[in-house]
């Protein structure tokens, strides 16, 4: 019994009427400017906090490489996630926060592009590769960070329209 026979209000765009797996026809659409702001964070113990604050961890400078591999991972995109379309990227901004009093360090991406589709996988998709970069480069000194609350928080454009799923 496939998703769709047990909720038949519930159509999935990526299957077929047998249930295989398709990509998504997108060339009825409209092109238009896309943007999607994805976040998440890596929380960390304190004493890496101070290690990053003061530039003294062994594999260099861990914000400024979890940016660059954040934007790489938004240009990667179609080719790690199944039937997601390439996309024009037309800007990726990928922000690290190092926020000592929550013991976190927070990720923020938007993703931006004049296309048939949006970015939200792009926006999410730079926050993960960001977010594993950080605890790649920090693990030798931390075993216990955690990757978490990676999610869409904003999206425009499109048919949907402007969807703000934190307010504000």
């Amino acid at each position: 019994m496939s998703t769709t026979d047990k909720n038949p209000g519930l159509h999935l765009t990526h299957l077929d009427e047998q249930g295989r797996a398709k990509m998504v026809d997108v060339g009825d659409k409209d092109i238009t400017t896309r943007v999607a702001v994805a976040r998440g964070h890596v929380s960390i113990q304190p004493e890496t906090a101070r290690l990053i604050r003061e530039g003294l961890m062994k594999k260099g400078d861990v914000l400024t490489i979890a940016q660059l591999a954040g934007i790489m991972g938004a240009k990667k995109t179609s080719e790690l996630i199944p039937l997601c379309h390439p996309l024009p990227l037309d800007r990726v901004d990928v922000d690290l926060e190092l926020d000592e009093a929550q013991g976190r360090i927070n990720v923020t991406a938007t993703a931006s592009t004049t296309a048939r589709t949006g970015v939200e996988m792009e926006a999410l998709t730079a926050v993960s590769v960001a977010s594993l970069t950080l605890y790649d480069m920090c693990k030798s000194v931390d075993r216990g960070m955690r990757i978490e609350a990676i999610r869409l928080v904003q999206k425009s454009g499109g048919r949907s329209g402007d969807i703000n799923l934190e307010g504000g």
